[in-house]
């Protein structure tokens, strides 16, 4: 039966590798870039380092991460801090404007973290990320870990949270929707969608 705990530094590569295999619109994505590694160095590397106290583990018997929920209660800062802190440690490894087709959208990505916040989220100011394989998908795993993001996120005394999605996720949409998320802003292509909630 599969277990929630706080994250630790030695499921960071395990948490890597979760975030590449479900970084397609939920599938894998491992052969998806020149170098896989930036959609984690993107999307869960910095909370890890950065905000490790809102980082989840879901660990199978082995006490193998199969999923994971990770995010930021400031939205703002959390901006700043990938910026100073972050982005120097990854940058060398995808210079600014190197790289083609999806490779170089993730690496412009990279070196401009400004695009995950704008003043509509005001309101809003937690965001998460959360990322289950295939195997841990479907029993209920993914509301325990949301229920336990949202209840650390009250302790903090943050009332709402929005997260980012790809329209093409219908999947994860069903999820998000079942869980009482709803749509904040939707990109002028229609190909992103921006959900929020309460935390309570």
């Amino acid at each position: 039966m599969p277990t929630i705990r706080p994250y630790r530094p030695a499921d960071f590569e395990a948490l890597y590798d979760v975030c590449v295999r479900t970084g397609d619109n939920g599938g894998d994505a491992t052969g998806l870039y020149q170098d896989p590694r930036i959609l984690p160095d993107i999307f869960t590397g910095p909370y890890l380092v950065l905000r490790p106290d809102l980082a989840f583990v879901l660990a199978d018997d082995a006490d193998r991460a199969v999923g994971y929920i990770i995010g930021a209660a400031d939205t703002a800062a959390f901006v700043a801090d990938f910026r100073r802190d972050w982005l120097p440690t990854v940058a060398a490894r995808y210079p600014e404007g190197s790289g083609t087709g999806w490779d170089a959208e993730r690496i412009e990505q990279l070196h401009h973290p400004e695009w995950m916040w704008h003043e509509e989220l005001a309101d809003y100011p937690a965001h998460l990320h959360i990322d289950l394989l295939p195997e841990a998908q479907g029993k209920g795993s993914g509301r325990a870990l949301m229920g336990t993001y949202l209840a650390a996120l009250r302790t903090r005394g943050v009332r709402r949270v929005h997260l980012g999605m790809s329209a093409a996720n219908t999947n994860a949409k069903a999820f998000y929707d079942r869980l009482g998320f709803h749509e904040l802003y939707r990109s002028p292509t229609g190909t992103g969608l921006t959900l929020g909630r309460g935390t309570d």
